[in-house]
């Protein structure tokens, strides 16, 4: 299954609460590759892609943050208005719901987007079906 690592760390929702979490991460030489971050009075939730996703769950967890992992899935989007929607018109298809999507910072030309979704087998297989690029783990070093 072609996917990349998302992993979701606990913050609390305090004054520079992600700017420790992200030196920790920098100076161990790990790059966030794609991030959002949810907040819900005093807890947060720090969702990312680091481009080395095994190394980043080592270094939190030795610094003691609590984290879960889940496969989602890297696809290039067309950089047009509208080019959202083609992945998401295929998903919407085919009833698969798309619980959250964010961007990946800095990948040059192409424009390309995190998915989370349940279903991520059958979103797999309809994105590839239709001829979407669909971006493993060569992400973590575009």
């Amino acid at each position: 299954m072609k996917t990349v690592k998302q992993i979701d760390i606990w913050l609390k929702n305090e004054p520079g609460t992600l700017s420790v979490v992200s030196d920790l991460l920098g100076e161990n030489r790990v790059n966030i590759i794609a991030f959002y971050v949810t907040t819900q009075g005093n807890e947060g939730k720090l969702h990312f892609v680091a481009n080395d996703p095994e190394k980043a769950i080592n270094v939190l967890k030795a610094a003691g943050y609590q984290m879960e992992e889940k496969d989602v899935i890297a696809c290039e989007v067309p950089h047009h208005p509208g080019g959202l929607n083609v992945v998401l018109r295929l998903l919407k298809d085919v009833n698969i719901n798309v619980d959250y999507i964010y961007p990946c910072i800095g990948t040059g030309d192409i424009t390309v987007l995190i998915v989370g979704v349940a279903a991520v087998k059958e979103a797999l297989r309809v994105l590839n079906e239709n001829w979407m690029r669909i971006i493993g783990p060569e992400l973590y070093h575009m």
